[in-house]
């Protein structure tokens, strides 16, 4: 193969963004890119000629990288994203990670090096945004599954006044629910803010102390939405029999009473491998399945059932607002109907859908 000549490497580190600093045997100053000038400031017309030395904080912390090049475990004389600092022409130390190599001539003896460096505050930046990302997805899903709970709860609490409260008292207590179910939908609307950052990596910043910045979750307020009107004595669903599958005990017993008084049976099991023993057991008119489960996951157990009972409706429910592992997206190009809702689910709007599935 035909070896490719020598300028065209010198142009690919000329024009590197990384800095690429080269070294003589005295370790005077031979090769100097444009990534070096961008980032330390000074221009090869400065440092070209001059002791390596002028680039680094002190003597000590050149002598520190040249002792690990030479102290390369495998002999070659390499270092590999080694943290170290450099002097920018202000005079700041600059962190970055260093790979490098010494250079030897044809009898062996050293001859120079060239180092490529990095900077570490933009790499570090980077991953603490990374590592927020995962927190905000994580907050996000331990806080809707309590979030599902209570919006349950409420919904329930409120029928049950309905049912029991005289009329002024019902309008007393109901103002109470009301103000309640607000305050959550707005939690819920900042849960899934939170989770939208977090996907697209990206947020805007407001004042709210002179010079103290927070994140401008960009939560508007709204007149309070009407929730779609439930007949609560119709019992929308009675004789239909629902397969709710959740690992959150709460978050399960609460969907199940919400569906129960709509008088519709609910079997609830805690993980996809108990759901599909319970379906061996007995026939069910519509799964219900949380995304995330500690032995499948809802794409696994969608395509489980999928082959089992192709014509079984099956809706799915995650807490992440963000689908990061694209279960959600898969179930849809496999066959998953438009059923997919993200939790909390309204309690209105889950009767609705399974009605509309399984209803008479």
């Amino acid at each position: 193969m035909k070896e490719l000549p020598k300028i065209y490497f010198e142009k690919l580190l000329e024009s590197s963004p990384d800095i690429v600093v080269a070294v003589d045997r005295q370790g005077t100053i031979i090769f100097y890119n444009d990534g070096a000038k961008q980032t330390l400031g000074y221009t090869a017309s400065e440092v070209l000629g001059k002791n390596v030395s002028m680039v680094y904080p002190s003597p000590d912390e050149a002598r520190r990288v040249m002792a690990a090049l030479r102290a390369d475990p495998g002999g070659r004389g390499q270092i590999h994203n080694f943290e170290c600092e450099l002097k920018n022409k202000a005079g700041q130390a600059v962190p970055v990670a260093m790979s490098g190599s010494l250079i030897h001539d044809q009898r062996g003896k050293e001859h120079g090096s060239i180092g490529f460096a990095k900077e570490i505050a933009e790499l570090q930046l980077r991953e603490q945004i990374e590592t927020l990302g995962e927190l905000a997805i994580g907050l996000a899903h331990e806080i809707n599954n309590p979030l599902e709970s209570l919006v349950n709860n409420v919904e329930l609490l409120d029928r049950f006044i309905k049912r029991h409260a005289s009329g002024e008292d019902y309008r007393a207590e109901h103002e109470r629910l009301a103000a309640m179910k607000r305050e959550l939908r707005r939690i819920q609307s900042i849960v899934e803010r939170v989770g939208e950052m977090a996907a697209d990596g990206t947020y805007g910043t407001i004042e709210y102390l002179p010079g103290k910045l927070m994140t401008d979750l960009g939560i508007e307020e709204h007149p309070e939405e009407e929730t779609a009107a439930i007949d609560i004595e119709s019992h929308h669903l009675s004789g239909k029999t629902v397969l709710v599958v959740d690992d959150d005990p709460d978050v399960s017993r609460s969907v199940r009473e919400i569906l129960e008084d709509e008088g519709c049976k609910v079997v609830v099991s805690h993980s996809g491998t108990e759901a599909l023993s319970e379906l061996d057991r007995q026939p069910v008119d519509l799964v219900l399945s949380d995304v995330v489960m500690p032995d499948m996951d809802g794409y696994q157990l969608f395509r489980r059932l999928q082959s089992m009972r192709p014509n079984l409706p099956i809706v799915l429910m995650t807490a992440y607002y963000y689908d990061k592992d694209h279960v959600l997206k898969r179930s849809a190009a496999n066959g998953l109907k438009d059923v997919i809702f993200k939790k909390p689910i309204k309690p209105a709007r889950l009767i609705q859908l399974i009605d509309a599935r399984i209803g008479a």
